[in-house]
C-alpha cells in the first residue's frame, strides 16, 4: 500500500454541506469542523457561501459551492450567474452539474459550449472548475465523451456524482474517468464514500479528491492508523503543520 500522511488524506476531502435541510449552526459547525480537520474545501450551498468564505479566511481550507445543482438542467445564463455570483462570495472551487438532459440526447455540441463558458469564467475569476457528470444516468460511452470533452477545454476535476442520484461513485466508474482523462484533469469521486477503507481505494485507482459528509469519522480513523491524537485531544493553539508528520 502506498504510504501517505495525515495531510495526504485531509486534503482529499471537500467537506459537503449541501443537504437543504441544514441549520444556519449546523452549516457554522460544518464550517468550523472543516477548518479544525483542515481538509481541503467546505463545499456548501450557495446562498451561504460569502459567510463560509469569511469563515475559512486565513486557513488552507478552500471555499467551494454548486452550479445547477443538482440536476443541472438551468439554461446556460442562470449557470453563468450563478459562477459569476460565487466568484463575487469568494468561491476558490465551483461544483458544476453538466445538462445531464442534453448528454443523454447526445448533443455535445451544447455540453461542450456549456462547459466552455463555464471553464472560462471560472477560471477568468480565479477559480477552479469541477465538472459533475452524473453517472448513474449515463452509459459508459457518454461518460467518455465527457471525459474527452473536459480534457479539451481543460477543467480541474471531473467529478462522478452529485449524491443525489440513485446511486454514487462506482470503482469501475472512477477507473474509467481516470482512463479517458488527460493527466492534468483530476477525478472527484462523490457519493458513496462513507469510510476510511473506501476513501483509501479510491486514493489507489488515482482520485485526488472525495467528497463527504462523514470527515470526522474518516479523519479520525485515519489519525488512528498513523498513531495521531484525537484532533479532539490537540490543544487549539497548535499549528496544523504539527499533526500531519507521521507517515503510514
Amino acid at each position: 500500500m502506498t504510504a501517505y500522511t495525515y495531510e495526504d488524506i485531509a486534503k482529499m476531502i471537500d467537506h459537503s454541506l449541501l443537504n437543504p435541510t441544514l441549520t444556519t449552526q449546523e452549516l457554522e459547525a460544518g464550517c468550523a469542523l472543516a477548518v479544525r480537520y483542515d481538509v481541503a474545501s467546505v463545499c456548501i450551498m450557495p446562498f451561504y457561501l460569502a459567510r463560509c468564505a469569511e469563515l475559512l479566511s486565513g486557513t488552507t481550507v478552500r471555499a467551494s459551492t454548486t452550479i445547477g445543482f443538482p440536476h443541472g438542467v438551468n439554461s446556460v445564463a442562470i449557470k453563468f450567474a450563478e459562477a459569476e455570483q460565487a466568484l463575487e462570495d469568494g468561491g476558490q472551487e465551483l461544483d458544476a452539474v453538466i445538462n445531464i438532459s442534453k448528454a443523454r440526447s447526445g448533443e455535445w455540441q451544447y455540453i461542450r459550449d456549456e462547459l466552455l463558458a463555464l471553464t472560462e469564467t471560472i477560471h477568468a475569476g480565479g477559480a477552479k472548475i469541477k465538472v459533475i457528470f452524473e453517472n448513474a444516468y449515463l452509459d459508459d460511452a457518454s461518460k467518455i465523451r465527457l471525459c474527452e470533452i473536459c480534457g479539451v477545454l481543460g477543467v480541474d476535476w471531473v467529478k462522478t456524482s452529485t449524491g443525489y442520484a440513485p446511486s454514487g461513485a462506482t470503482f469501475p466508474d472512477l477507473e474509467l474517468m481516470r482512463k479517458h482523462s488527460p493527466p492534468s484533469v483530476q477525478v472527484k469521486a462523490a457519493g458513496g464514500i462513507r469510510d476510511l477503507e473506501t476513501l483509501l481505494k479510491v486514493r489507489e485507482i488515482g482520485v485526488s479528491r472525495v467528497g463527504a459528509t462523514r470527515t470526522e469519522s474518516m479523519l479520525e480513523e485515519c489519525r488512528k492508523r498513523l498513531g495521531l491524537l484525537p484532533i479532539s485531544n490537540i490543544s487549539a493553539s497548535t499549528a496544523p503543520a504539527s499533526i500531519s508528520q507521521k507517515t503510514y
